[in-house]
C-alpha cells in the first residue's frame, strides 16, 4: 500500500493526474488519460482472508476472478456475480458494477459488504453501507474517479452443480418462456440466450440455456476445466468476421455443439462461470472487435430486438454475436444502468479501424442508443465514447450530479480518465 500512497503524494506534489488501470479492457479511455500517472493495479492481487462461516472473502483489488475461482474451488465455494469472463480484476469489475448470468442476483454491488478506499489526500477509509455510506454507491460503478479501491469483502456462495438444458425459441416467445421458467425460479442458477446471427433467421430464432441445480455428481465434476479448441475457434471466428457464409457456419456449429437444442450436460458453477473466451483475442491493423451492451426493460424485449435487427441490417453492422442476460433492477448504485428489471443485450461487433470505419460505428451506435432510449432503456458505460452528450444524459439523468459529487470529493480532480474528461461539462 505504501507505493500507492507514494504515487498519490507524487501526483499531488508534481501536479499530475492519476488514472487507475486493471486489465484495461474498457474501451472508452476509462483506464487512461494523456499525461496522467497510470496506476497498474494487477500486481496488487493477494487473497487476504476467507471466512467460510460468514461466506465472505477478502481480496486485493488487483486480483482476478480466475484467481478467486481457483482459490475457492477446493472449498466447494464459488463466486456470486462476475462478468462472463474471469480474466478481469475485482477492482475493475467493481468500478463498472458488473453483472453476471445468475438471474437471482443483481449487479456486483449486491455482493459487496465493504472495502477500503485510498482518498485523493492519501488517507485510507473503510466504506460500507454503514461507514462512509454516502460514498458507497458512488464508488461501485464509479469508474475509478473517487479514489483507489485497495481491498474488498465479497460475499460468495456454494459451488452448486447444474444440469444445463437448451431449447430453441422464436424471439417473440422468449419473454413468456423467461417468466414461466426462469424468473423467480431459484433453482435456476445461471441463464442466458443467444439470438441467431445466421442470415436465414437473423435475430429471430434463439437458443436459450438454463442451468438448474441437480443432485447428480458425475466423476470429476468439480475439476476446473481449461479452455480447449482455441485455434479451431479462432479460425471459425475469422471466417465469421469476413463472410455471411462464415457466420452461417459458426451459428450452425454453435447449435450443433455448444448450445444444441434438446441437449443436456452437467457442470459445476465454477466451470459454468468460466466460459471459453481466449479464442476471441484478435489483433489486426485494419479492423478490430468491440463490445457494447444495451439494457431494455423486460416488457420491451421484442420491440428492441425488432429495431436492432432493422438498424444493423440497414447499417450493414458486422455482428459477430449477441447474448441476452437478465439484469435485475439496481436501486443502490448511483450510476445504475438497470433502473427496472431488464434484459441486457451484449453485442460483439467487428469494425474497421479507418476514420470512415470509426465514423460509421459511431453513427449506428447512436442509432442503437436512441433505440434503447425509445424503449425506456439505457446502455453500458465501459465502452466507446460514441454516444453524444445529450444521449448519455438521457440514459443517465443523474450524470451531472455524479460529476458534481466527484468534484466535491476530489476538488483538484486528481483521479481522472478519458471517459470523465470527455463527458464532464
Amino acid at each position: 500500500m505504501q507505493h500507492l500512497q507514494a504515487a498519490v503524494s507524487r501526483a499531488r506534489r508534481e501536479g499530475l493526474k492519476i488514472a487507475i488501470a486493471g486489465k484495461r479492457h474498457s474501451q472508452g479511455g476509462h483506464a487512461f488519460y494523456k499525461g496522467a500517472l497510470i496506476l497498474d493495479m494487477t500486481g496488487f492481487n493477494k487473497i487476504l482472508n476467507l471466512d467460510k462461516e460468514r461466506k465472505v472473502i477478502t481480496v486485493q483489488s488487483g486480483a482476478t476472478w480466475e484467481q478467486i475461482q481457483d482459490y475457492l474451488n477446493p472449498y466447494g465455494l464459488a463466486v456470486k456475480v462476475m462478468q462472463a469472463s474471469n480474466i478481469f480484476t475485482v477492482g475493475g469489475s467493481l468500478s463498472v458494477n458488473a453483472h453476471g448470468r445468475d438471474p437471482n442476483l443483481g449487479s456486483m454491488i449486491q455482493t459487496v459488504q465493504s472495502f477500503r478506499l485510498m482518498k485523493p489526500d492519501g488517507d485510507v477509509i473503510q466504506v460500507s453501507r454503514s461507514e462512509n455510506r454516502e460514498i458507497f454507491p458512488l464508488i461501485l460503478g464509479g469508474y475509478g474517479l473517487f479514489g483507489i479501491i485497495l481491498d474488498v469483502d465479497l460475499e460468495f456462495t456454494g459451488n452448486d452443480v447444474y444440469e444445463k438444458t437448451t431449447v430453441a425459441l422464436n424471439y417473440k416467445d422468449y419473454p413468456k418462456f423467461f417468466e414461466e421458467n426462469v424468473r423467480n425460479h431459484p433453482e435456476v442458477g445461471l441463464h442466458y440466450a443467444r439470438p441467431s446471427i445466421a442470415d436465414r433467421d437473423y435475430l429471430r430464432s434463439m437458443t436459450v440455456s438454463s442451468f438448474r441445480r441437480t443432485d447428480k455428481r458425475p466423476e470429476g465434476i468439480f475439476v476446473l476445466k481449461k479452455e480447449r479448441g482455441i485455434r479451431r475457434n479462432r479460425y471459425l471466428m475469422s471466417l465469421s468476421r469476413k463472410t455471411k457464409w462464415g457466420k452461417n457456419a459458426r451459428w450452425y456449429l454453435q447449435e450443433l455443439f455448444a448450445d444444441r437444442p434438446g441437449s443436456r450436460s452437467i457442470e459445476c458453477r465454477n466451470n459454468a462461470m468460466r466460459p471459453e473466451v481466449r479464442f476471441l483475442e484478435y489483433d489486426s491493423k485494419t479492423d478490430t472487435d468491440i463490445l457494447q451492451e444495451y439494457f431494455v426493460p423486460v416488457r420491451n424485449f421484442a420491440a428492441f430486438l425488432d429495431g436492432f435487427r432493422s438498424i444493423t441490417r440497414e447499417e450493414a453492422v458486422n455482428l459477430l454475436s449477441i447474448t441476452v442476460r437478465y439484469a435485475r433492477a439496481d436501486a443502490e448504485s448511483f450510476l445504475s444502468y438497470a433502473r427496472e428489471d431488464s434484459f441486457a443485450f451484449v453485442i460483439y461487433v467487428n469494425i474497421k479501424r479507418s476514420e470512415d470505419g470509426v465514423k460509421t460505428a459511431q453513427r449506428w451506435t447512436q442509432k442503437l442508443v436512441d433505440l434503447a432510449l425509445a424503449n425506456s432503456g439505457s446502455y453500458y458505460l465501459p465502452y466507446q465514447l460514441y454516444p453524444t452528450q445529450k444521449q448519455i444524459r438521457l440514459a443517465y439523468p443523474m450524470l451531472d450530479e455524479f460529476f458534481a459529487r466527484k468534484k466535491k470529493w476530489d476538488p483538484e480532480e486528481l483521479f481522472v480518465n478519458g471517459f470523465y474528461m470527455h463527458y464532464r461539462r
